[in-house]
């Protein structure tokens, strides 16, 4: 299939699947035009793709998964190099979402002061 009919298959675009496919994700053939050509299994290759990273893992991190990546990732049982990758990145999460809170707080915090001494809604 064509890079076109992967995308319409998976949800994603060209240029994801390119991107993938450069992060070592995925592979293609070139036909004789030069178009990319992938097997049907990308299909479900690059649906596990965008399970894990919708789940908030990075392309480096889905590497890891590469193993299980051709079967169903959801239900696979994790190895312990796939579980000490989703409790890294939940770690890393859990920070950003810390900052932004903290960030939000002292804005909405700032926002208070400044209605109080002038009289505005805030």
């Amino acid at each position: 299939m064509r890079i076109g009919e992967l995308a319409g298959a998976t949800g994603t675009t060209a240029r994801a699947l390119r991107h993938y496919e450069q992060a070592g994700l995925i592979s293609s053939e070139r036909a004789s035009n030069g178009y990319r050509v992938y097997e049907e299994q990308a299909v479900v290759r690059v649906r596990n793709i965008r399970y894990l990273l919708s789940a908030g893992l990075t392309l480096d991190d889905v590497r890891v998964f590469l193993p299980c990546l051709d079967g169903d990732v959801a239900a696979a049982p994790p190895s312990d190099n796939g579980l000490r990758v989703a409790r890294d990145r939940l770690a890393v999460l859990n920070e950003r979402i810390a900052a932004q809170t903290d960030a939000r707080d002292r804005l909405a915090a700032a926002l208070r002061q400044h209605a109080r001494a002038t009289g505005s809604e805030a």
